[in-house]
């Protein structure tokens, strides 16, 4: 395992990708955004991820904002999302790269039913793309049995995280039980998980809350470290759950929330392109509520 991926502990950041209302990048936006991450001790930054609208991002684009957050990251590492399929994903790490990102953060493939062969070749290409670090994102489709992880892990020398995205916790731990210290594991289905990750030894988790309120997502990771679950059920139950209500009611709210929030908090995120769609009037409203609250943890 590389010394870089040993050292995550606690908390990674993840920054929105802003758009102007024509929906083209905003790139004075993003840096202003990225610096105000980089004020907090996350253990990196993945720009071009999930909350980053990665799916939405040409090849150019991901480059772009790659390149921007590494400049405005003041040495924490940055760590780059590809996906799609063999080529367009070992482009994309390539780009990253270039781009001057420390690792990777790999998405599932496009085709949600491939066999097991081909999904380790997906992830074997964009691992032979570069040297850099491997963190594979194991969400949706990409579900694995603890044997599958091993064996991946062994075609994938530069396979050396894994952010579990599927919530299922038991599995989780069954998987780290199976492969122990040749991978490190983080927790990446949502902050409202956080407690149970931290309570089967993750060593860090994925945060969208960071975008919003740094200190909030650094308090959650902190607490998650020392496992005084008293303090995360208390920022569960003030902070987390009621923003996680309002994004579990229409689907892409999960980012097109995070942005409307960032929006209402007086920074720039911009709207989501589509096929997300923006907060319905009431959801809006509610947010704006919630986001007083949020002012304590800001």
């Amino acid at each position: 395992m590389s010394d870089l991926v040993r050292g995550f502990r606690g908390v990674f950041g993840f920054p929105v990708t802003p758009f102007h209302d024509d929906l083209t990048l905003d790139l004075e936006a993003l840096a202003a955004h990225v610096e105000e991450l980089a004020a907090h001790p996350f253990c990196a930054l993945i720009p071009a991820g999930g909350l980053g609208e990665l799916y939405s991002l040409s090849p150019e684009e991901v480059e772009a904002v790659v390149r921007v957050t590494v400049a405005h990251a003041r040495g924490i590492p940055v760590l780059a999302g590809t996906g799609y399929h063999a080529v367009l994903g070992a482009d994309l790490a390539r780009r990253a790269a270039r781009a001057g990102a420390q690792g990777l953060l790999v998405f599932p493939p496009y085709y949600p039913n491939a066999p097991e062969e081909g999904l380790f070749r997906y992830y074997e290409a964009i691992g032979r793309a570069t040297d850099l670090p491997l963190l594979l994102y194991s969400r949706d489709w990409a579900a694995f049995t603890p044997p599958m992880v091993e064996r991946l892990a062994e075609r994938v020398p530069t396979l050396h995280g894994w952010k579990d995205g599927q919530g299922d916790v038991r599995k989780l731990r069954r998987i780290m039980s199976h492969c122990g210290e040749r991978l490190a594991w983080f927790g990446g289905s949502g902050d409202d998980n956080a407690p149970a990750y931290f309570a089967i030894g993750v060593q860090a988790y994925t945060s969208s809350i960071s975008a919003i309120a740094p200190k909030l997502a650094i308090a959650i990771a902190e607490a998650g470290l020392r496992r005084d679950f008293a303090a995360l059920g208390r920022l569960m139950s003030r902070y987390v759950d009621p923003l996680f209500a309002i994004r579990e009611r229409l689907r892409g709210y999960e980012v097109a929330a995070m942005k409307q929030a960032l929006e209402l908090l007086g920074r720039r995120a911009g709207p989501v392109r589509p096929p997300l769609c923006p907060l319905r009037p009431g959801d809006l409203d509610d947010l704006r509520k919630l986001m007083e609250i949020y002012q304590e943890v800001l």
